[in-house]
């Protein structure tokens, strides 16, 4: 099983190392230490930039699926009501194959929200294999991916306020002799990795939901992921070498401020941010959001109304004397 899950990462491990390894030969080339961990930190932080880009036609998707979700709450409600009471196994199924012709129709499912996260569960998977391979490998002088030996060594020696980017918390808790830089350092990103997370969620739950939403039957779960995923991230980060703890610190906070672009300037139709963004709009004269100033409306009006056709007057014959 390992041995596949390996084979199945193989071509992302490649694609990430060989990014890391560009970035990290572009800022040598700038000037700065190749073997510093400030230039291996920000080679990860734009190999982030970069996939993170990439993933933005991912989180349109994500938007419109969300909007949908939150469209169909009404008739989820209704169909909650219509089986209400009925615990027998065919009303459940009729309720869940029901449900199935809901979001079909909307075009959306309750997983739409993770979309993002999915798409970037092998960058990350790969990363971490890389990064927290890179001790072994230095030790037996190999190569990881497209990064070469001395890229290995130089990664593995390098550090940021005394850690080493290779180090994990529990590793040097379990060395015999802790680092105190190793333990502060990742204290410090596995909070602001958790606390990045929460808040980014927490804004989308308060601020960029219709009232049918927050009171529809996905709520419950939402609120409890809330708290369940940045616990499971929490913990799993004292597992994570201090380079992947700066991966996934700075994609958390990349999310943070996309998702407050989209609440601040393209909120969810009929939530608490659409209307904080009418009364901004309304302050500068402007009319609600989604809507056209209205001598603008009505001039597209005249454009665009039909056309009549002139009708020619018929000669009227006369009579003859």
């Amino acid at each position: 099983m390992t041995n596949f899950f390996d084979l199945l990462l193989s071509p992302f491990r490649y694609v990430v190392s060989w990014i890391l390894m560009a970035f990290h030969e572009l800022f040598t080339r700038i000037g700065l230490d190749p073997n510093s961990g400030w230039t291996w930190a920000l080679s990860i932080i734009f190999l982030v930039l970069l996939i993170r880009t990439a993933l933005i036609p991912v989180f349109v998707k994500q938007i419109k699926a969300q909007r949908a979700m939150q469209a169909l709450q009404p008739d989820l409600r209704k169909l909650q009501a219509k089986y209400k009471g009925k615990k027998d196994q065919l009303s459940q199924q009729a309720m869940i194959a029901e449900q199935r012709q809901l979001f079909k129709k909307h075009k959306t499912n309750p997983l739409s929200s993770c979309l993002p996260m999915l798409v970037q569960m092998p960058f990350f998977f790969a990363l971490f294999t890389v990064l927290n391979n890179a001790s072994k490998a230095s030790a037996n002088n190999d190569g990881v991916g497209a990064l070469s030996a001395d890229h290995i060594r130089s990664f593995d020696a390098s550090s940021i306020f005394g850690a080493r980017l290779s180090d994990t918390f529990l590793n040097t808790l379990n060395s015999g002799s802790p680092s105190a830089a190793v333990i502060i350092v990742a204290v410090v990103m596995i909070l602001a990795m958790t606390a990045s997370q929460f808040i980014t969620q927490k804004q989308i739950m308060s601020k960029n939901m219709t009232k049918e939403a927050l009171e529809g039957p996905f709520m419950q779960q939402q609120k409890i992921m809330l708290y369940i995923l940045p616990l499971v991230f929490g913990i799993g980060g004292i597992n994570f070498p201090i380079g992947v703890l700066i991966y996934w610190t700075a994609t958390n906070l990349w999310t943070l401020g996309q998702q407050f672009y989209v609440i601040r300037n393209n909120p969810t139709p009929g939530s608490e941010a659409e209307r904080e963004l009418n009364v901004r709009r309304a302050a500068k004269g402007l009319p609600p959001f989604g809507q056209k100033k209205v001598d603008e409306a009505a001039a597209e009006a005249v454009v665009e109304a039909p056309k009549t056709q002139r009708v020619q007057p018929q000669r009227k014959n006369r009579k003859k004397k």
